[in-house]
């Protein structure tokens, strides 16, 4: 798997930018509000465009007139155009074309990429006098989008996804070497970590945060497992003088993540459990990987700052619930027997083939201890399951009314899934289909079974009034 394509959101203040990330990587994570200025820092977030994955990076807004701490935001916004392979021009239809698109738009193009532009808050305007607006930007053909009620999304999805650079050919690795990915904050242990599992000082290792810039790649062999290894550079959220560095590191590693089969996650057991280390966990879930959450520097903590720890963990990432976690030391070795052992287990369980009988005896097990809810009309059917691939690992589950499988009863599939089959460290998404109905679509059509009772009924019709 190749490292996913940057595509950038970018416009003036308050266009919806941030609603539209959330449109299309179908998570609240940018923060949205009706007045200007709100996004500072650039988010990043994957989304699927079409049938592409790809990172999209969220921007604070662009404009002439800039305070120091717009001008912050504008740098950033002028950086993850710089990184971006697509770019994605957002307007408001209901301000119109203002001197200030005019001027981001001379910059896009001079910037020579790929150029999308959306026109968004186009709900209950004439889409005539918007198109007729939007063309004197002269970047063709607008995208009429609604980002708040997702109108014009789909189209914008693929018309982006048309555009987007080919994947990167994908280097074929031996079968039986696990891709392990080492994610994490700067200074968590990974570059020490690294070292440690191969015997030597590959990466370098330093308590100033941030020391690695670029990934490195290293093979190694520990106890049977064949480990190809990707340290990644730290990921953090702050600014300063080396954030252009440091959010394109953050990229290397969100790609990193793509590329890995196995991530451990580590955690700096001193500073504890922090919302960035949720973030990257959820990172890490939403592209499929089976992953470890590892401790790191537990030698450092004594044993009422261990129970704190793990609680605050428990409370804070509580769905990473089905992730092992390992203790370590990095520094000094401990743990790592533990860790490798752990590394084996997940990618075994995430690379099991379960066959259709057993996944769908086991699909029934579950739907017979508690059936599916729903009203009369409403309750779904779940008849067969099978598999649907691994990294990220897919079960297929067909049946009748399945639109109507609330999130709580899904999560529920999963877990009995999950218990039934090992999963350990193994995200698992569930993909329902509806079985065809040969009569779907067919109007004023009867069926076979509502033929013959028709023609019972006439027939006992008929034989009533010849008696009269």
């Amino acid at each position: 798997m190749s490292g996913l394509a940057l595509v950038a959101i970018v416009g003036r203040p308050n266009v919806g930018k941030s609603t539209l990330f959330n449109a299309l990587t179908r998570t609240r994570d940018a923060l949205v509000a009706d007045f200007p200025g709100v996004t500072r820092d650039r988010i990043y977030g994957r989304a699927h465009l079409g049938e592409r994955g790809v990172i999209l990076i969220d921007t604070g807004g662009l404009e002439a007139a800039a305070d120091e701490v717009q001008s912050g935001a504008q740098r950033q916004t002028r950086l993850a155009a710089d990184e971006a392979d697509v770019i994605i021009f957002v307007t408001d239809a209901r301000a119109g074309i203002t001197s200030d698109d005019m001027e981001i738009a001379r910059w896009l193009r001079a910037l020579d990429k790929p150029l999308i532009h959306a026109v968004n808050k186009i709900d209950g305007l004439s889409e005539a006098q918007a198109l007729a607006d939007a063309s004197e930007l002269g970047l063709g053909e607008p995208h009429l989008i609604a980002a708040s009620h997702r109108r014009g999304i789909d189209r914008l999805a693929r018309d982006t996804e048309a555009v987007l650079p080919p994947p990167e050919p994908v280097e074929p690795r031996p079968d039986g070497v696990i891709q392990l990915a080492l994610i994490g904050r700067p200074n968590a242990g990974k570059s020490t970590l690294l070292n440690r599992l191969l015997g030597e000082e590959r990466a370098l290792a330093s308590p100033i945060a941030g020391t690695t810039r670029d990934p490195i790649h290293a093979e190694v062999e520990r106890e049977g497992l064949h480990l190809h290894l990707v340290d990644t550079a730290g990921i953090r959220r702050r600014r300063g003088s080396h954030e252009g560095i440091e959010r394109f590191s953050t990229i290397k590693a969100l790609q990193a993540i793509e590329q890995a089969q196995v991530v451990c996650l580590l955690v700096d057991a001193v500073d504890g459990v922090t919302e960035q280390d949720a973030r990257l966990a959820g990172h890490i879930i939403d592209a499929g990987r089976a992953f470890i959450v590892v401790l790191n520097k537990w030698d450092v903590l004594d044993e009422r700052q261990r129970r704190q720890l793990l609680v605050a963990m428990a409370e804070r990432m509580e769905f990473t619930s089905f992730a092992p976690v390992v203790t370590v030391s990095a520094l000094h070795g401990s743990g790592l027997g533990e860790l490798t052992d752990a590394i084996g287990h997940v990618d075994s369980r995430a690379r099991q083939e379960i066959s259709t009988p057993i996944l769908t005896r086991s699909l029934r097990r579950a739907v017979e201890a508690h059936p599916p809810p729903g009203g009369k009309r409403a309750t779904p059917k779940l008849r067969y399951a099978h598999s649907g691939g691994i990294f990220p690992t897919r079960f297929i589950i067909h049946g009748n009314r399945t639109a109507h499988v609330p999130e709580q009863y899904r999560r529920y599939l999963i877990n009995s899934f999950r218990r039934q089959f090992d999963l350990t460290g193994v995200p698992v998404r569930l993909i329902f289909k509806d079985s065809d109905n040969p009569y779907a679509g067919r109007k004023n059509k009867l069926t076979p079974r509502q033929i013959q009772k028709r023609k019972r009924l006439t027939s006992l019709g008929r034989k009533k009034k010849s008696r009269r």
